[in-house]
């Protein structure tokens, strides 16, 4: 009879213990009684009914899926390598159970599939320079045809895309040629670039050049402009002491002999050829040893108008 309670409490134990369930943070429990859907639990220790229920879990977190490389043929018959990667996350841990037997591959071969078409509608040069669209394409189709398994495509990013080697040396030597291409044209800008302000340089010179000449002509002008005034300004004041010493006084022998030596002088420089002294001049003129020369200079004058 002790044995039996024995074993009675052991088998109670181990039921009990067969019962206690732990659920990870990042799972969700799936409990199944007598092989149906029962209820769906949450992180933490929970307890089933052991024989009758049974508790299946499911990883909720982000997970990826390596798609195999493939060849596809692009538009323009060109066979390419395409390898790409899918990230993924569990919504609904029922329908990824029950709506899709191996959702690991039947996500694989949607992808494959899908890609073949994309860029099978795609030129070789747009489907290597058009990753971003062609990623954005598939995820929404993978979305879609996903979201009844209970799964949401989060990221799909394509790791390569391999045209043939000939078709890649072919682009090398294309974009090698575009380079150099680009490469003179930058030299030739950049010559004409130095020539334009070269000459823009020289242009600014012959412009400064020709302006301080100007500046330089103007100052001489003013300067002659202003000798001029200054020139007239003395004969003027000289007429007008002239003036008023012939108007305001008797003038003096000095004066009328100066202003005859002013006389004498444009004589001299041809400006004159005639000459009336008068009589309180000739005493002056004679002392100073010019008045005979002076009436010859007149008598040869008149010979010459005879």
């Amino acid at each position: 009879m002790g044995s039996l309670v024995v074993i009675l409490v052991i088998l109670i134990i181990i039921f009990v213990f067969m019962g206690v369930k732990i659920v990870k943070p990042w799972q969700k429990g799936v409990v199944e009684r007598l092989g149906r859907y029962n209820r769906t639990v949450n992180p933490g220790l929970r307890f089933i009914i052991p024989v009758i229920e049974v508790l299946r879990k499911v990883d909720m977190r982000e997970m990826v899926v390596d798609v195999p490389p493939q060849e596809v043929i692009t538009k323009d018959n060109v066979v390419v390598t395409v390898d790409a990667v899918i990230y993924y996350e569990v919504t609904d841990p029922v329908k990824v159970l029950y709506n899709v037997k191996n959702f690991y591959m039947a996500v694989t071969k949607l992808a494959q599939t899908n890609l073949r078409n994309i860029i099978g509608d795609m030129q070789l040069d747009e489907s290597l320079t058009s990753r971003e669209k062609i990623n954005a394409n598939l995820r929404v189709i993978l979305d879609e045809a996903t979201d009844k398994w209970g799964v949401k495509i989060t990221r799909v990013e394509l790791q390569k895309i391999d045209p043939p080697q000939d078709v890649m040396e072919a682009m090398h030597r294309q974009m090698k040629a575009e380079r150099d291409r680009r490469a003179a044209i930058l030299e030739a800008e950049g010559v004409k670039q130095s020539a334009i302000l070269k000459a823009e340089g020289e242009k600014q010179s012959a412009i400064l050049k020709a302006e301080g000449e100007a500046q330089a002509i103007k100052k001489v002008a003013e300067a002659e402009k202003y000798k001029e005034v200054a020139l007239a300004e003395g004969q003027a004041q000289a007429i007008k002491t002239v003036f008023s010493a012939i108007h305001e006084g008797k003038p003096t022998k000095d004066l009328i002999t100066i202003k005859y030596l002013e006389a004498l002088q444009k004589m001299a420089d041809g400006k004159a050829t005639k000459l009336f002294v008068p009589y309180e001049a000739s005493s002056i003129l004679s002392t100073l040893g010019m008045f005979k020369g002076v009436f010859e200079k007149e008598s040869q004058g008149e010979d010459n108008t005879q």
